[in-house]
Order: structure tokens, then C-alpha cells, then sequence
């Protein structure tokens, strides 16, 4: 049934939060993450064709596990961003979003009436009915589900407009796309990039917005702890897999 966001209540309560791109569909693999100790793992729909049972099983293994499942969808499609909210996503992201126009749609689609767009369903974050509509309702619009995740110039342009908007509850930085946007190649690791970065963290402190930072090194995640950066997002299970499997292999066919 609904509840308030268990990551972002770590966050008030000035806990550290940390996540994971899931980039490999599998109801096992989001169990693993969550007893992994991970708070968050983010179901993709950007880069990955999964369909609507794949996205249930994923999502009840999350929950039975005790890890928050967010969303990241293609683009905001209001119908989308309803069925997942319905379904027990506990918060949208927005891949490569650039205008403030965009997030009220998203925002809209996350709302019931009088504040969104929302249709209802009395379906399973209503306990089937075990919680009256009209509260299930005042529930879900106290909620913070969107997520913008800033890819583009003009995404950070737009930042400041975007969180004057009620209803955003992190910010997630794409630093490789960023890069690519700003043609510097596939290199996130570029001084324009990195300084991009730190004005996005910028940008959400002033509006007291949480920002999720993606370390590529030890000396980024340094920084950002010295900042006092309280969320993370450790990167796509599908990288992080497939380097652990090669160097299992290279130890095994190491002479030594």
C-alpha cells in the first residue's frame, strides 16, 4: 500500500541514501541489490524493452526485499507515469528533461485532483480498498515522486525553473549524456562537465532540493561528501557485472 518515500525519509532524517541503475531485467538481480544493502534501485525503460510483467515482478521483489523501486521512462507520458504509481513505483525519473514544461506534465500525471491530472484506481497501493479513496487520495498528493535527471544544457538551464515547481523529489545528474550534449565526446570525466555538475548541486542546495550524485572516482566522491552530498547512485548493474565477471576471470588465468 502507499507510504511516504522511504529514501527520501532517510534523507530528512539525515541519513546517506544509495541507489543503482538496474540496466539487467531480473526480479533475482533486484532481490540481490536490495539484500546487497543498496535503498533504491531504478527499473530502466529508457535504453531497455521490458514489458508489463517483467516491471510487476521486479517491482514486488523489490518490495518483498525492502528496497524502494523507481521508474525511469522513456519520456513523460502521462498514462505511463499513472500505471506506475498505481502499480507501487514509488518515484518517476525523467531522463535528458529540459524544460519546466515538462515536469508540471509529469507532475500533473503524478497528482490527483485538485493539484494534478491524475485518474484514480483503487487497486493495489489502495490495499484493494483497505484505505477510503479520499485518503488514499490526500496520500498520494503529499508525495514527491518526480525525478528530473539533467543530461543536456539546456536541462540545467531549466533547473532552477523546474524546482520552483512543488512535487520534484531529487535530482539525478547524466554525466556522459551531459558530456555528449555538450560535444566533449563520451567523457564525463571532462573539467567542463565536472564544473556543470557542481552548479547542478548548486542549483538544488539553493532550492533545498536533494541531489544525487553518480562518483566516477574516489576523489569525486570525496568532493561531494566534503559538500556534504547525502545521495549516491552507484553507477548500472550491467557495468558493474560484467567488470566483476572479467576480473574474476583474469585472477583465474592469472600465473601468479
Amino acid at each position: 500500500m502507499i507510504r511516504k518515500s522511504a529514501v527520501l525519509t532517510r534523507l530528512e532524517s539525515g541519513e546517506s541514501v544509495y541507489g543503482l541503475l538496474n540496466s539487467v531485467p531480473s526480479p533475482l538481480l533486484c532481490e540481490m541489490i536490495a539484500l546487497a544493502g543498496y535503498d533504491f534501485v531504478i527499473l530502466d525503460m529508457e535504453h531497455l524493452l521490458r514489458n508489463d510483467d517483467d516491471l510487476m515482478h521486479s517491482l514486488r521483489a523489490c518490495e518483498s526485499a525492502g528496497i524502494s523501486a523507481w521508474l525511469r521512462i522513456p519520456e513523460v507520458d502521462a498514462k505511463l507515469i499513472g500505471r506506475a504509481l498505481d502499480a507501487g513505483v514509488e518515484a518517476i525519473v525523467l531522463p535528458r528533461v529540459e524544460s519546466a514544461s515538462e515536469v508540471t506534465r509529469a507532475l500533473d500525471a503524478a497528482y490527483f485532483p485538485p493539484r494534478g491530472k491524475r485518474g484514480i484506481s483503487g487497486g493495489r497501493m489502495t490495499g484493494f480498498g483497505r484505505i477510503p479513496l479520499p485518503d488514499y487520495i490526500e496520500l498520494a498528493n503529499q508525495q514527491s515522486p518526480i525525478v528530473p535527471m539533467i543530461e543536456t544544457a539546456a536541462g540545467l538551464r531549466a533547473l532552477p525553473q523546474m524546482l520552483a515547481l512543488p512535487g520534484v523529489g531529487m535530482v539525478l545528474e547524466g554525466a556522459l549524456d551531459l558530456a555528449l550534449d555538450l560535444r566533449l565526446g563520451p567523457d564525463p570525466l571532462h573539467p567542463d562537465v565536472w564544473l556543470a555538475l557542481q552548479s547542478m548541486a548548486d542549483i538544488c542546495a539553493t532550492a533545498n532540493v536533494p541531489f544525487c550524485a553518480n562518483p566516477r572516482t574516489f576523489e569525486q566522491q570525496a568532493f561531494w561528501r566534503k559538500r556534504g552530498i547525502r545521495s549516491f547512485l552507484a553507477g548500472e548493474d550491467r557495468g558493474l557485472l560484467h567488470y566483476a565477471l572479467k576480473d574474476r576471470l583474469s585472477s583465474l588465468q592469472s600465473p601468479n
